[in-house]
């Protein structure tokens, strides 16, 4: 692993004795590196509902830009090596030593909420943002079998001062917005609904995390060389921006093509999927030796929590499938909002690096026809760089013996 190399050649000798996590702990030497974040590509991340079409599927795993490296931390009756300042690459090292201890139950229990920052208006002088949201909540069995409930949220206006001018239009309870599918049909978003949840419902026992069974995920390797060698064997259609669809193993790829595809993947292990304990820390420590992932210090996760911003250096974040990079006309880029004292992933976000500019043609529609994607129709056209442009929020992570609520 690159990181215990580095660890290595700065303390010799208690990598002889000591576990290179304790090691981790007391050392920063991630963050001497100086921090340049890459710019990257846009996963939108969750599902429109009503008038909009689905965004990604599950399998997509996204607030400003995060300040400076700070003090993190951590549970008051923690070892003393775990209750060291984490900076840098060991913020992941140090998610990594909790999350291993975390308790393992029946269920894994997720509740995620997931948003698209929509400019409502005409003009860059005159619009407002609007977080339109919606989310789920659901338990998985260790065999497989799931139960899921849909949360329908309504739109709300991001920022106070994007409720004031909200308010000075009127307060509309629909707000028209371009359609970023191409075309000359307007979307609406919700304003005035109150939020919804659906009843619960399970679902057959073969759901498919990049390919992987919940119990493929349960007999991962919990050394992360190991992990790593056994996520590279995953097929798919891994590229950033790709014409032709054709799946291939995540070992045939190099560089920063690679690191996304495995962070993509590390994402999935951290959240939606029930891996266990000591398969999720592995995935900490796997994505922690990964080239350019960078800590860039604490911040708050977009329902107000407090974390540690991770930043990745990819090309592009957009998961092919239907909605694909090719469909993206600005260039963005990923932060992962870690809470390492508590080893859990919070939420994804992407930031705006270049506003979109330009148009690209598009398949033809359902209709048959063609259609052109313009700057104009994107939903993020007035963004400046740094701003919000999609997060998905992770509010429940967790290994429980309670049953489902029904």
């Amino acid at each position: 692993m690159d990181e215990l190399d580095a660890l290595r050649g700065m303390r010799t000798a208690l990598a002889e004795e000591e576990h290179p996590d304790r090691i981790a702990l007391r050392t920063d030497w991630r963050a001497r590196a100086e921090v340049r974040p890459r710019r990257g590509g846009r996963a939108p991340l969750g599902r429109r509902r009503g008038f909009r079409m689905p965004l990604v599927s599950l399998a997509a795993t996204a607030a400003v830009a995060a300040g400076a490296v700070t003090v993190v931390s951590v549970q008051p009756d923690a070892a003393p090596e775990e209750a060291t300042v984490a900076q840098g690459g060991n913020v992941l090292l140090v998610a990594a030593a909790n999350a291993q201890k975390a308790p393992a139950g029946k269920y894994w229990h997720v509740k995620r909420i997931s948003g698209e920052i929509h400019a409502v208006g005409g003009s860059a002088a005159n619009h407002y943002k609007v977080d339109s949201r919606q989310g789920g909540e659901g338990w998985a069995e260790r065999g497989g079998k799931a139960i899921w409930a849909h949360i329908e949220y309504s739109d709300i206006p991001l920022t106070p001062e994007d409720r004031r001018k909200w308010r000075a239009a009127g307060s509309p309870k629909w707000a028209k917005i371009p359609n970023s599918e191409g075309g000359d049909a307007q979307m609406l978003l919700d304003m005035a609904s109150p939020t919804q949840q659906g009843t619960p419902a399970w679902y057959p026992a073969d759901d498919r995390y990049f390919g992987l069974t919940a119990a493929q995920i349960a007999a991962l390797p919990t050394d992360p060389e190991a992990l790593e060698e056994s996520l590279l064997d995953l097929e798919g259609d891994w590229h950033a921006y790709s014409r032709n669809r054709n799946p291939e193993p995540i070992r045939a790829l190099r560089g920063q093509e690679r690191v996304r595809a495995l962070s993509d993947v590390t994402q999935k292990l951290l959240s939606m999927a029930p891996a266990p304990p000591k398969v999720r820390a592995a995935a900490w420590r796997m994505l922690a030796a990964q080239p350019g992932v960078r800590a860039e210090g604490a911040t708050t996760d977009p329902i107000g929590r407090r974390g540690t911003a991770v930043s990745l250096p990819l090309e592009t974040t957009v998961p092919l499938g239907l909605y694909t990079a090719p469909k993206q006309l600005g260039t963005y880029r990923r932060q992962l909002i870690v809470d390492p004292a508590a080893g859990t992933l919070l939420a994804v976000r992407d930031l705006v690096a270049t506003p979109p500019k330009g148009s690209r043609r598009l398949p033809p529609g359902d209709d048959g026809r063609p259609r052109r994607l313009e700057a104009a129709d994107m939903p993020d056209r007035f963004h400046r760089p740094g701003e919000l442009a999609g997060y998905e929020v992770y509010q429940v992570t967790e290994w429980t013996d309670a049953e489902p609520r029904r």
